[in-house]
């Protein structure tokens, strides 16, 4: 794995990460979590099973996986700056695709092309975010926070316009949605090549300290369930909503509480994300991403649906900075790179499993409501493993 060099000290942190949270903006929150709030309308007009419609996240995530795999031999041959951008406008070009065709395998394709763009312009972007925040180390969870929020501007924004163009153009106006998709994206990308981003930094080869993967096994599988559980949740929710009764407005109203929760995830988990105590801040975050998962099994009502969207929202933003913590407090900065890339791709197999499986079983069934218990089944396990996983390294001292 590779690092950027540190960003010189008289750089904006603040204003640089929000800049680089922009590829995730684009790259997760519109063009991997939109795809539910159109889900419902593509699938009928196109005829889709919901193991087909399951099967679009599933690719997508598959793309991802791919990507994140390859992003640091991408980053090493075209620089930090051509990733980041790059990946965020073949994103952009993936979602012009989405609205040109209702043909599978070209939607397929897409997808999958979106995920490789997502993970290139994540993965960078977050590298080079953390390399920012660390740059002020007083100030580096709250700054590294930033760019963590970026998924939750794409779902707030595109949940304020997707549910009311589908009202407004009626069934059959996917494709609209998608085109709508593509222009706020290709707005958002806008400013990834207004800042100066250091392309020109020099790469350090990470060490070849190992990473045990035996001693994590436990957190690892729980990664898994997370990456699995949450993408069934984000994929079939909106379906669940609508199929509730659930107008335009209540689509963006679930939705945006989903978004919004981002911001406030910082300061709800900042005792949480400081306890250096195996698997715990993990175990207490994924419990209460449980509990939001399953709270729509109480009823359909406003109260139980935008009770779930918070609670989900404010755990499910925190998951991914959990476990970052969990490297860093029990491995030392050489086997970071190499941690990180060991969830990586436990999580990735989760994500890209979950939404196929989920809907196969939501076929077999005949409810989304068995979606949504096979999503926070998963969760909880998930926080049952991380539990049971103990410090596996050394106290490492943490800027």
């Amino acid at each position: 794995m590779l690092a950027p060099n540190r960003p010189s000290p008289d750089a904006h942190p603040a204003r640089l990460i929000l800049t680089l949270s922009l590829a995730a903006t684009v790259g997760l929150g519109i063009g991997r979590f939109a795809y539910a709030l159109v889900l419902p309308d593509m699938r009928e007009d196109l005829g889709w099973s919901y193991s087909a419609a399951g099967f679009m996240n599933t690719i997508n995530a598959v793309g991802y996986l791919v990507g994140a795999l390859m992003a640091s031999r991408l980053i090493q041959r075209v620089g930090w700056a051509a990733a980041i951008r790059g990946g965020t406008v073949a994103c952009v070009a993936a979602l012009a695709v989405c609205a040109l065709t209702g043909n599978f395998f070209a939607l397929s394709l897409a997808r999958l092309v979106l995920g490789i763009g997502a993970a290139a312009g994540f993965v960078a972007g977050g590298a080079l975010a953390a390399t920012v925040a660390q740059s002020r180390p007083e100030r580096a969870n709250f700054l590294l926070s930033l760019f963590y929020a970026g998924p939750g501007i794409g779902i707030l924004s595109s949940g304020l316009i997707a549910p009311f163009t589908l009202q407004h153009f009626g069934p059959g106006s996917w494709w609209i949605v998608w085109w709508a998709m593509t222009l706020l994206s290709a707005a958002m990308t806008v400013p990834l090549f207004l800042v100066r981003i250091e392309s020109g930094a020099r790469f350090s080869e990470g060490s070849h300290a190992a990473f045990r993967i035996l001693p994590a096994l436990i957190y690892l599988a729980a990664y898994f369930l997370f990456g699995a559980g949450y993408i069934a949740y984000m994929t079939f929710m909106i379906a669940y909503v609508r199929d509730g009764g659930g107008g335009a407005a209540a689509q963006a109203g679930f939705w945006g509480l989903i978004g919004m929760s981002a911001f406030v995830t910082p300061w709800i988990w900042r005792r949480v994300l400081a306890l250096d105590r195996g698997g715990l801040a993990t175990a207490i975050i994924l419990g209460t991403n449980a509990i939001g998962a399953g709270l729509p099994m109480l009823g359909h009502s406003i109260t139980w649906l935008a009770t779930s969207a918070v609670v989900f929202g404010v755990a499910f933003f925190a998951v991914v900075g959990s476990t970052t913590a969990f490297v860093r407090f029990n491995y030392p900065p050489e086997v970071w790179p190499r941690a990180i890339a060991a969830m990586t791709i436990s999580f990735g197999v989760g994500q890209t499993l979950g939404p196929i499986v989920v809907g196969a079983i939501t076929d077999a069934l005949g409810s989304l409501s068995y979606a949504l218990n096979v999503s926070a089944g998963l969760l909880a396990l998930g926080a049952v493993l991380a539990l049971l996983q103990r410090k596996v390294g050394p106290k490492v001292s943490v800027p």
